[in-house]
């Protein structure tokens, strides 16, 4: 009896035993798989922050960049508009200081008559005849008087670039009719002469009418020296004058007029006996070229309103450009701070 008592408590230990031993394993189970678990969460969630900082970090890059990106557009352009200023008004500077000149040409029906003065010095007046539309006839006794058509006054004044040598001008009012291709025929000879070279000189003026109405003449005369050039026809030759007027109008707004002329030479062939021709012979003819006369003028070019335009839209491209890079500087620390929030945040948030 006392032994089946022993047996049966032994088997109830034992199996108490197991029981606490069983217990004791699910127990290290379950603690096991609370850790697995926690472990696990710690981990997603290390991999999402660090996931979502990398995104985030692309972004603020990205912004940074194309900020940047724009910056230095503008930055650019801002350049460009600077050089264009300065483009822009040293080539106003330039066109002021070098304007263009400008040629015109006004078609007249008729010419204010010209002065002609000749300085024939030793030789004589044979003939003076006005023609019309190029018809042109020789005297019939060449080396002798012949016709005096002409309006003709003779000055003697005072050399303007030497002052002791005395002038003796023959002035014969020009040709005005161009219509009718009017021209002046002037017939010289000379008996003896000791110069190497024999010619006439010739001064062409701009108004016969002018002289006439001068006070004085010789005053007159030494001015049209000092502002005409100089002109000679041989003797031998008959010289045909084309003439062309020229008018300047100068920086002050004062008018100066030149004359342009084409020679032509045609060779005297000379059949009068041989004890005649020591008598040298001048032929010369006096005709407009053309009815128009040149005008000549100087322009500027440069416009003053174009390049104030100019300058307004570049200056106001400036100020444009510097407001957007301020407000692009100014967006670029906000992004920035509110990036540095988000980080703080998240750093909080983690630990």
């Amino acid at each position: 009896m006392i032994r089946r008592d022993i047996t049966g408590s032994y088997r109830e230990l034992a199996d108490a035993g197991t029981e606490e031993r069983t217990y004791t394993s699910e127990l290290s189970d379950e603690t096991g798989a609370e850790q697995d678990d926690v472990n696990g969460t710690v981990i997603q969630d290390d991999e999402l922050g660090s996931t979502s900082l990398s995104s985030i970090f692309g972004k603020a890059c990205l912004k940074n960049t194309c900020a940047v990106i724009l910056i230095f557009i503008y930055l650019l352009l801002m350049s460009v508009a600077v050089f264009l200023a300065y483009q822009t008004i040293t080539d106003f500077r330039e066109k002021f200081k070098h304007p263009v000149m400008s040629v015109s040409f006004q078609e007249v029906l008729k010419y204010d008559a010209p002065g002609i003065s000749l300085y024939a010095g030793k030789a004589e007046l044979l003939s003076c005849k006005h023609y019309y539309h190029d018809h042109v006839q020789l005297a019939v006794n060449l080396g002798q008087q012949g016709e005096m058509d002409c309006t003709v006054e003779y000055v003697n004044y005072t050399d303007p670039y030497r002052n002791k040598t005395l002038r003796s001008a023959l002035v014969i009012r020009g040709p005005q009719e161009v219509k009718k291709k009017e021209l002046v025929f002037l017939q010289f000879h000379l008996n003896e002469t000791e110069e190497n070279f024999s010619a006439i000189s010739y001064l062409l003026f701009s108004s016969f009418k002018e002289f006439q109405e001068s006070s004085d003449k010789a005053q007159f005369m030494q001015d049209c020296e000092r502002s005409y050039s100089i002109w000679t026809f041989s003797g031998g030759f008959q010289t045909w004058v084309k003439m062309s007027l020229v008018k300047t109008t100068e920086e002050d707004g004062s008018e100066s007029v030149e004359f342009k002329q084409e020679s032509t030479l045609v060779k005297y062939n000379d059949h009068r006996p041989v004890s005649e021709q020591t008598d040298q012979l001048f032929f010369v003819v006096f005709e407009w070229k053309d009815p128009f006369i040149q005008e000549v003028r100087d322009i500027i070019t440069a416009n003053p309103w174009n390049t104030i335009a100019i300058l307004c839209g570049v200056f106001l491209a400036l100020f444009k450009a510097a407001e957007f890079a301020k407000l692009s500087v100014k967006w670029m620390i906000k992004i920035k701070k509110r990036q540095q929030k988000r980080k703080a945040q998240e750093l909080n948030q983690m630990s």
